[in-house]
Order: C-alpha cells, then structure tokens, then sequence
C-alpha cells in the first residue's frame, strides 16, 4: 500500500470497517423458555473498531502474544471475546496426553515425543487432527490445580490409582485462554500462566510423580483499570493492549441499546441476520493465517518499527516481536505478503502504547549517576599516580 497512491482495502479489513448488512432491527418477543445459546454477533457490535481489529490480528497469527482490553464497564468487552466463537481458524491438535506432534518428530527424533507416539508415528499413524481453535475461559475463583493440574481425585477415591492430569493450560495447548477481570486474578495462579506463556510448556511435580505437557497458549484478558492495574509481569505478557472506551455518538449508543435489546429477546433469529457477514470473516480470517507464513517485513517498515521502539525508550525486546508480527498479520489480512510502513502504523499503538516505564527510568537514571560518580573516583585515582 503506497502513501501516494493509496489501495483499496482487503475484504477482511473492510467488513470491519463497515457497518454490517444483516442488522434485524425488530423482532417478535416470544417467552418460550429457551436458553441464549447463540454469542452475540461479532460483526453487531457497534464502533469499537481499535478493538476488533486487535482481536482478529491476534487469531490470524497467534504470535502477537495475546490481547489485553483495557476500558470501563459495560464497553462490550467480554462481549467481544465471546463472541470470537464463530471466527475461530482452525489448528492442529495432538492426540497425546503429552501433547507430542509430528513437528516435534521432525524437530527431535522419536526422542522428542513419548513411547506410545514414536511407535504410532513409526506404524504411519497421525499424531494430531484438524481442529477449530477453541476459547478456554478461565473464572477468577479457579483453583491452581484447576489451572496446571494435578492429582486425579475420582480416579484415586475409586480405583486407588495416583495418576496426574493436565489442568486448564494443558488442554488450552494452541487454543486461547480468556480472563475477565485478569487485573483481580490470585497471584498464584498468575505466576503459573506467567510461566506458561514464557516457556511454552508446565511442569506438575506431586511427591515422586512428574507430568510436563506443552502449554502454548494465546491469552485475551480484559480489565477495567478503575479496579486496580494490572502487575508489571503480566502486563509485559499481552502483545497488544486495546483501549475500549464507551461510545461518544448518541446514535451510535441507541443503535447498540437496539441491538442488545434485540438479541435478548431471540439470540438465534439475531445471529441469523449476521450469519453471511460472520462467515465471510471467518474465512477471510483463515485465508489470512494461511498466508501469513509468506509475509516479509520490508527494510523500510523495520527501519520505521525501530524508530519507534527507539524514540520510546522501550526496554522490553517484545516490543519489537509484537510490532512486527501485528503488522505481518495487518499485512497478511490485506492480502499481501509484505508489510508496508502503512501496516507499522496501523498496529503501533496496538503494539507500543504502555510499554514505556518510569520506574525503570528513573532506576537507570540513577544507576547512571552512580556509575558516573565511581568512574569520576576511578579517574581522580589515576591523575594522582
């Protein structure tokens, strides 16, 4: 995309800009007694664009390192990420407890997975299936075996059998895990998803009994910051930070008054008028993921990224992962393979806003200082010999 001669948008890109066709405005309100099975429409929620935008960079590649929303109640933004459901691309999943795949065989050897998938790996049989990306949902009042795993209790009350099992983060391998309220999160638990998302993998020890399993997860969160911010640890660990803010429009917040209202009133009929439009992004989402891999950062779009991170002061080196991956997904979802300035741009504030830090500053301010005041005490030593 040329500054001087700009390109039409890619269908994926313009679907979110515009607003969507299959609005229902008016619905009959019957009570029969049925359950709201059917999310709220992606593609219904009005304006918010910073925020879906960021949303569906991160399931076309999933190496922008997860989203954050920051933003005040009642701004859609659980809304949001539930109703990711109907937009999800689709991934490969192993069929081990361990989690080993073909890739790992390829990478390592048989030595690289169990004894049971060497021998299914050796008789030609698959290790993994095609399977939708799935959203795993973790409650704030979740224990920390619920999350990393543990002793299997039923198991061990009736047959009298010790064996440990994955938690959350194990069956999430290549899937997405949602926090709400991730700012309110027990510290603990925090320190294990921290842990997780770093290394890829976990480890559950209990007594003699050991389990690693792969933990590659992609994690949305969402807070509102008037509840309390969020730890420095855990901030570093969302790629791109999105702030929702409510809707300033009167039109714009009746038009999503109308719209909550009709969808509580008969959830299927509403997801119907919106079913065209959500499929057609849920395709033009897996089209871009399956492209990304032949997307190219340019010389001029990493010399512009760097400035950037430079004129920050950012000290955090996932700046630039996450710059560059958002603005190859950016890239990739305009249908071409290689990032332009105009795509850095595009997800900078995405990718940089909050990165910056006065504590550490200050703190190499200071360390500055003293360093200058030792090497000043060194060179005075010197002169006098």
């Amino acid at each position: 995309m040329s500054e001087t001669s700009p390109q039409p948008r890619s269908k994926l890109l313009e679907i979110l800009l515009a607003s969507p066709a299959g609005q229902v405005s008016r619905l009959p309100a019957p009570d029969i007694g049925v359950a709201e099975l059917e999310p709220f429409p992606f593609l219904a929620i009005v304006g918010q664009y910073e925020m879906k935008l960021a949303l569906t960079l991160s399931l076309i590649n999933p190496l922008v390192g997860g989203v954050l929303l920051i933003g005040p109640r009642g701004t859609a933004k659980t809304t949001a990420v539930r109703s990711l459901t109907d937009l999800l691309p689709t991934t490969r999943r192993s069929l081990c407890a361990y989690g080993c795949t073909e890739e790992d065989v390829e990478l390592y050897g048989m030595d690289g997975v169990c004894k049971d998938c060497a021998a299914k790996f050796g008789y030609g049989d698959p290790l993994t299936i095609a399977d939708k990306v799935r959203i795993f949902e973790l409650p704030l009042n979740a224990r920390l075996e619920d999350v990393v795993g543990g002793i299997n209790e039923r198991l061990a009350l009736e047959q009298q059998k010790v064996r440990l099992e994955r938690g959350i983060l194990g069956h999430a391998d290549g899937h997405i895990v949602y926090i709400d309220e991730v700012n309110l999160l027990d510290d603990v638990i925090t320190d294990a998803m921290l842990d997780a998302a770093a290394q890829g993998h976990y480890t559950v020890r209990r007594g003699p009994l050991k389990l690693t399993y792969k933990a590659r997860i992609m994690l949305i969160g969402s807070m509102n910051p008037e509840e309390g911010w969020l730890r420095p640890q855990l901030m570093d660990r969302f790629g791109l930070r999105a702030i929702v803010r409510g809707l300033t429009d009167a039109e714009l917040r009746y038009q999503a008054y109308e719209r909550a209202t009709t969808y509580r009133r008969q959830p299927d009929l509403f997801a119907a008028g919106y079913a065209e439009a959500t499929m057609s992004l849920a395709e033009e989402v897996q089209q871009a993921r399956d492209r990304l891999p032949q997307v190219i950062v340019t010389d001029e779009s990493r010399e512009l990224g760097l400035a950037l991170v430079a004129a920050l002061q950012i000290e955090s080196g996932r700046a630039e992962i996450t710059l560059f991956e958002a603005a190859r997904a950016h890239a990739a979802a305009d249908e071409r393979t290689a990032v332009t300035p105009d795509d850095v741009r595009a997800v900078a504030m995405l990718a940089l806003r909050q990165r910056q830090s006065h504590a550490l500053d200050k703190f190499f301010a200071d360390q500055a200082e003293e360093d200058a005041r030792l090497t000043a005490v060194w060179q005075q030593k010197a002169e006098k010999k």
